[in-house]
């Protein structure tokens, strides 16, 4: 038996997963806590590990299957080769390393950093709300220079990562 990467509709993917199994399928939605965004308060909640993936296992996959799993709602796609003709299976590996992370309940954080030459908004320190051009960025280090026109002069700023976020 083999996973399959399931893509599915925007944010829909516990109505997918609940639809598999209703038709018997094996489904793995794997979720993290975070806490929420809201302002008036904050509480932690689950949310998707992979926005708008799910992961399936099949025993094989033949026509009726793949057909059995695409007519599910809420569910686009199963993930393979870019022509779209064959499936490629995730590693049972992968899948185990995932469940361990969700197991172990240790605090996951998400980072989507801005690339060079991409807009990016300051959340954090002195500069908050401001946004500006990444001009130079070192992942490891968790540093980032962004331009930030004032005046109609380009003003270069060091950022840490917490402080930093995509537009």
């Amino acid at each position: 038996m083999s996973w399959y990467a399931v893509h599915t509709k925007s944010r829909h993917e516990d109505r997918a997963c609940l639809g598999l199994l209703q038709k018997s399928f094996v489904a793995f939605l794997p979720k993290i806590e975070v806490w929420s965004k809201r302002k008036d308060r904050r509480k932690k909640i689950m949310i998707p590990m992979f926005p708008g993936y799910l992961f399936v296992e099949l025993p094989t996959l033949t026509n009726e299957i793949k057909v059995d799993v695409l007519k599910t709602f809420g569910v686009v796609r199963i993930l393979g080769k870019p022509t779209g003709s064959q499936p490629i299976p995730v590693p049972d590996e992968k899948i185990d390393a995932i469940r361990r992370i969700v197991d172990s309940k240790v605090e996951v954080q998400q980072f989507q950093y801005p690339k060079v030459g991409e807009p990016a908004r300051i959340i954090d320190g002195p500069f908050k709300g401001i946004e500006g051009t990444v001009l130079k960025t070192d992942y490891e280090r968790e540093l980032f220079v962004v331009s930030i026109e004032l005046l109609q002069r380009s003003v270069a700023i060091k950022l840490e990562g917490f402080q930093i976020s995509r537009l």
